[in-house]
């Protein structure tokens, strides 16, 4: 039973370029001042789209996932990840394996999938030497801010996400789609909206529609929503790309964007949307114990790089099944 109406107000400090931070004294009792001030935690989240809480003093993943937990009531299991993550326990991860010198940009988690979480949850363990802070942008913001030809196109057609599942790069079938029997994975992407072959090496390539603007399930207000740029092949170090394309093709790539037409995505609309998210992106260099709590509708997020140690976990809560958004009624109708 929550007992947030009996808890203090918390002082949210607002700065430009920074998310909204909220200074607590270390209690003693993390996880139950996690359970008290719940409502208060996600009333704040609500209303900013994103909120860092400092001298929470979390110290553990034991610790972390009893957080999380109260806060939420019951973590999600991830499904379709696009890379693999160490497990802590149910609905509890360490952050994607990406390499510490490369951004992951600016990115919805889990937007390909049709039941998305509403809520991310990310608690610092190990701080950094240097960067890599988990940034954040507001996604009506970024959707205001695109050519009004390239927010209507994305609208009319959504956006597809390919992906060559292989035994050597990238998430492997089990971890993806929670098992490796074909029967089991053909199931899942038939009940999931996914297109799916099987290639005569045994690999799988997968392809799926969704929109690129949802509407937000609270305030009905029209939110950029997508991996377009960041599962897209442009936004891979240049190295990395040649890389891949020489051993897999252009075709076999591990994950790509496309319009929803089918058509490739040029360089130049993947840098516009990069450069779109960096002109409203908030940062806060991590602190050990803190906790970062997402909209992951409203807010976008991304893990920007590092240099040191750094364990950040991290939980997915309230998936909802979103509805597309258009800013104009001639999208709406097409």
């Amino acid at each position: 039973m929550s007992t947030s109406s009996l808890a203090a107000p918390l002082d949210v400090e607002l700065r430009p370029g920074r998310p909204p931070v909220a200074r607590i004294d270390t209690p003693p009792d993390v996880v139950g001042w996690a359970a008290q001030y719940r409502d208060v935690l996600r009333a704040l989240v609500a209303e900013h789209g994103s909120l860092l809480v400092r001298g929470l003093g979390l110290r553990d993943p034991e610790q972390v996932g009893a957080v999380f937990t109260r806060l939420t009531g019951g973590l999600m299991t991830e499904r379709e990840s696009f890379a693999p993550r160490e497990t802590f326990g149910s609905g509890l991860y360490a952050s994607t394996t990406w390499p510490a010198n490369q951004p992951m940009c600016m990115h919805h988690e889990l937007s390909y999938t049709q039941e998305p979480p509403g809520l991310m949850l990310f608690a610092c363990l190990t701080a950094p030497e240097d960067g890599g802070a988990t940034a954040v942008a507001d996604a009506a913001e970024v959707l205001r801010e695109l050519p009004a030809e390239v927010r209507t196109r994305f609208e009319r057609e959504g956006w597809l996400l390919t992906r060559s599942y292989n035994d050597e790069i990238g998430a492997s079938l089990e971890e993806s789609f929670g098992t490796a029997d074909r029967t089991g994975v053909e199931s899942y992407c038939r009940a999931n909206g996914i297109d799916f072959a099987w290639q005569p090496d045994g690999s799988l390539r997968t392809t799926q529609r969704r929109p690129a603007v949802v509407r937000h399930p609270v305030t009905g207000e029209a939110c950029w929503f997508n991996q377009i740029a960041f599962l897209n092949e442009w936004t891979l170090a240049p190295e990395v790309r040649e890389y891949l394309v020489d051993i897999y093709g252009a075709d076999g790539l591990p994950f790509n964007t496309r319009f929803g037409d089918g058509t490739p995505i040029g360089e130049d609309v993947v840098e516009l949307l990069n450069a779109t998210y960096e002109k409203h992106t908030r940062r806060e260099p991590w602190q050990a114990g803190d906790l970062l709590l997402v909209d992951n509708v409203r807010t976008a997020h991304s893990r920007e790089p590092y240099t040191g140690d750094r364990q950040v976990l991290v939980g997915m809560a309230g998936p909802r099944r979103l509805d597309a958004g258009a800013t104009n009624p001639e999208a709406r109708t097409r």
